[in-house]
């Protein structure tokens, strides 16, 4: 009892922070990807919480064909430092190069997590408010449009309602339901 008397909200600390942080570099990748408004005074937020690790990864690792690898690179090593630091506190098995593997599908995992719950809050929003603007909800729409756009070609409102949401959601569901589970194997994930 002793050891996970600590260890436990250690554990949690170590969890909130690090997945914080790697959810704002998530963002600030995404935003970017999907060339969000960076003038919005979330993007700004996100870019100067984001820009001390990041500038000087950018020195070193230069952008591809308009994707952040600098960015890429921070989460992945954000989230490896995450999982060692979690193997050490628990005392389980494995070491730095088996918590560089298990980060990959944590990353995937958390990828899918951003547009299932930015697509969901877009929905609530859209019915508890309809029409209504504010910075957060603009920076939602450029996100999720991307993805929701073809979904919207297959299935057109019917009588006002767009069941695109629905569609993607269940899409993006059965993705992490296929996907996460071959990865965690291959990886030797411990965390499922």
């Amino acid at each position: 009892m002793g050891s996970d008397y600590l260890s436990n909200p250690l554990i949690f600390l170590i969890q909130l922070l690090f997945g914080l942080y790697i959810l704002v570099v998530m963002l600030r990748f995404l935003l970017q990807l999907t060339r969000a408004d960076f003038y919005n005074p979330i993007s700004q937020f996100i870019v100067k919480a984001t820009s001390p690790l990041l500038n000087p990864l950018r020195r070193v690792i230069p952008g591809m064909a308009g994707i952040d690898l600098a960015a890429v690179v921070l989460m992945w090593l954000l989230q490896t430092i995450e999982l060692a630091l979690i193997v050490m506190i628990s005392g389980m098995g494995g070491g730095l190069l088996s918590a560089m593997a298990w980060a990959l599908p944590e990353l995937v995992n958390l990828v899918i997590n951003v547009f299932l719950f930015a697509i969901l809050i877009q929905v609530i929003l859209s019915w508890v408010n309809p029409g209504a603007y504010n910075p957060a909800l603009g920076l939602i729409h450029s996100l999720t449009e991307p993805v929701l756009r073809p979904a919207r070609r297959m299935i057109p409102p019917i009588s006002g309602l767009d069941l695109s949401p629905m569609l993607v959601m269940v899409g993006l569901t059965l993705l992490k339901m296929l996907l996460l589970p071959p990865l965690q194997m291959l990886t030797g994930t411990p965390f499922r």
